[in-house]
């Protein structure tokens, strides 16, 4: 009869570690693959606290590469892998990090357990680990294909933004290159144009129109802080020194010439970039006019040479 038992003891045994599923208790901790004390000691069937006290009475048998104790963090990421026995305090909580044993410190477990139990398992346990490096090699080079195919992925995109960037931005800067007709009443839409031109402008604005009054003033002063402004206008323009002293207090620099050498208007925004407009800015939109972008450079060159010998 103690024969047949045992027997059917053994027969019991291999089935306890192929019907668990070992490889979901295998964990990478500290860049090894390792199964936590609580697992280990319910497949020894075994109490977690006297298979961790028989590991500190042959504590020369176990070196670092061979058990370690994990640390709270690494407790919390493992943790669902954790079984509840005496070894957890009165709420659940275990009173110590648990263990965690690599695949030589399951070895030398076995080895130290002397049961037919821990012999039968840690074979399984064995299969396991091989596995499992099996399945991390074939998926590592999956994994570096993928990265891999990110990075073309994200240089890519890089690429791609920056063609667009630069589509972007060329639309931005000739926006304005097919000439722009308002009509009777275009007030507002004609307002809102002139301000976005003079908005680009990053030093200073030039402009050259024959009948600056203090409604033109009111559009300049929408331009970016530290902007400077020159004005050339007719000698019978509306606007007043005081005019000047008070745009200057509040919207600096503004610097005003009378000159009658100009009839059409013009705005030079940095000295690069010029527009022709068809009427006064301050009567912008009243009647029917045009701005059109100057994408001649050398047309810019000529009208701020001509300036010079005003």
């Amino acid at each position: 009869m103690a024969k047949k038992a045992q027997e059917q003891t053994t027969d019991i045994i291999p089935t306890i570690a192929e019907t668990k599923d070992i490889k979901s208790m295998i964990y990478v901790v500290r860049g090894q693959q390792v199964m936590l004390d609580s697992d280990l000691a319910m497949l020894y069937q075994v109490e977690t606290g006297a298979m961790n006290r028989a590991v500190k009475r042959n504590k020369k048998r176990f070196p670092e590469d061979f058990c370690i104790q994990l640390t709270e963090e690494e407790f919390l990421r493992c943790q669902n892998g954790i079984s509840k026995d005496e070894s957890t305090n009165e709420r659940g909580g275990r009173r110590y990090m648990p263990y965690a044993f690599t695949e030589q410190g399951i070895s030398m477990l076995s080895a130290i357990l002397r049961s037919d139990v821990a012999i039968n398992v840690s074979i399984g346990i064995m299969r396991a680990f091989v596995e499992m490096r099996k399945f991390l090699a074939t998926n590592s080079l999956i994994l570096n294909r993928i990265d891999d195919l990110e990075v073309k992925q994200l240089e890519y995109q890089k690429n791609t933004d920056e063609r667009f960037d630069k589509v972007f931005q060329y639309i931005e800067d000739h926006a304005e290159s097919e000439q722009k007709v308002f009509f009777d009443g275009q007030i507002y839409d004609a307002f809102s144009l002139i301000t976005s031109i003079i908005q680009k402008a990053a030093k200073e604005i030039i402009l050259i129109d024959g009948y600056v009054g203090i409604d033109t003033l009111n559009i300049l002063a929408k331009k970016n802080s530290g902007v400077d402004v020159r004005i050339y206008t007719y000698a019978s323009a509306p606007l007043t020194n005081r005019d000047i002293a008070n745009f200057n207090a509040q919207y600096p620099s503004l610097m005003v010439k009378k000159t009658q050498v100009f009839h059409d208007r013009f705005i030079i925004l940095d000295g690069k970039m010029a527009y022709h407009i068809g009427a006064s800015i301050k009567d912008a939109g009243k009647k029917c006019f045009g701005i059109s972008l100057l994408e001649d450079s050398g047309i810019i060159t000529e009208l701020l040479n001509r300036l010079k010998t005003v």
